[in-house]
């Protein structure tokens, strides 16, 4: 990333008071970017938007991207020239409890923007933000590459199979020309941070139940999911819209991984027990008896495409990235939510993950 190419950029976000969206937000404000964001009010009690006080330093907008007048209204009048997409319903149990409407907002709020973006012409580039889960999985558990088939089995998992095939429809039918704007989707890995509140997510779930003093319990221990800190995600779509915006922008607009090492690909029930450790004291983790929904036995990601032709390539590993999420949630607990102290936190994880002295 190359913090003066945002130094007065003008950057419009959608899912800013949502985990990932907040993290962006925060890391651009600090880059001197010009912020303009769209979001519904935060998803959870508590949330990063509120504890770091995410709104401060941009023009923060309240909204539903399924609402297309007020979508486009809000882009237009930001000026920006890059967006970031992220705005979505984000987890695979509310998939199955709220269907239709994770398709209504996955699928549908992804197309509103896109059409959005064009009637806007200060717009270059736009990333949109999809998932690993895109894919249809692979039977004997090999990391999927940009190419592999799409096809997610669970609602939420189908709606961004849905959004990738929408989004690339749309780049080759009305983002075609020389002139347009450059459209790719991101796919990353399962992220993990401090401030994330979701409920039935692995990394929350064990942080509440290790501060009640209680174990945690593991629906699907030996599932293999690509871990990493939700910097490293960012770090990818921030250097991806970069290139968009250059001389040869078009070549990057396509779908691209951003996953974790191989050694860092691990099962749910080892980065439990890696939880436990850093956590120390008398947590520990327990195997749930029963599993209230299906999914991917098996998901690896291969960012191989990121890091030869991007040069994206990941500064924390496995251990690394819990050991600054459980320093955060620690810190949310001793200082009781104090946003000052939280919004230094968040920014000095972020000076560290740059290298910013």
């Amino acid at each position: 990333m190359n913090p003066g190419f945002w130094k007065g950029r003008q950057v419009f976000i959608t899912g800013h008071t949502g985990f990932k969206g907040a993290w962006l937000a925060l890391w651009l404000q600090k880059v001197g970017a010009g912020v303009t964001a769209f979001s519904l009010e935060p998803p959870t009690h508590p949330s990063l938007f509120e504890a770091a006080q995410v709104a401060q330093g941009i023009t923060s907008i309240h909204g539903d991207i399924r609402d297309y007048d007020a979508l486009g209204a809000a882009l237009r009048d930001s000026g920006a020239s890059v967006v970031f997409h992220l705005a979505a319903q984000a987890t695979v149990a509310d998939g199955y409890r709220l269907a239709r409407d994770t398709f209504a907002t996955n699928l549908t709020g992804t197309l509103n923007l896109l059409d959005a973006i064009r009637e806007c012409p200060a717009v270059k580039a736009a990333v949109v933000v999809t998932s690993d889960k895109c894919y249809v999985p692979s039977a004997a558990g090999e990391p999927l590459r940009e190419g592999d088939p799409l096809g997610g089995k669970d609602p939420y998992s189908a709606s961004k199979s849905c959004a990738e095939i929408a989004t690339a429809c749309w780049r080759e039918s009305f983002f075609n020309a020389d002139d347009s704007p450059r459209i790719a989707t991101a796919r990353a890995g399962n992220v993990i941070g401090g401030g994330d509140w979701a409920a039935h997510r692995l990394l929350p779930d064990i942080v509440r139940a290790f501060h009640a003093g209680n174990p945690v319990s593991l629906r699907m221990p030996d599932a293999v999911r690509p871990w990493q800190h939700v910097l490293e995600a960012l770090a990818g779509y921030l250097l991806l819209a970069e290139h968009m915006c250059g001389g040869v922008g078009a070549r990057y607009a396509q779908a691209w991984n951003f996953g974790p090492a191989e050694s860092d690909q691990l099962m749910v029930g080892e980065f439990a027990e890696r939880c436990a450790r850093l956590w120390g004291g008398n947590a520990r983790v327990e195997v749930a008896q029963t599993n209230f929904q299906k999914e991917t036995e098996t998901l690896r990601l291969d960012a191989t495409h990121a890091r030869q032709t991007l040069g994206w390539t990941p500064h924390w590993n496995a251990d690394q990235a819990l050991q600054h999420t459980l320093d955060w949630y620690r810190a949310w607990y001793a200082g009781s939510g104090d946003k000052d102290c939280i919004r230094a936190l968040t920014l000095a994880q972020i000076d560290d993950y740059t290298g910013t002295p």
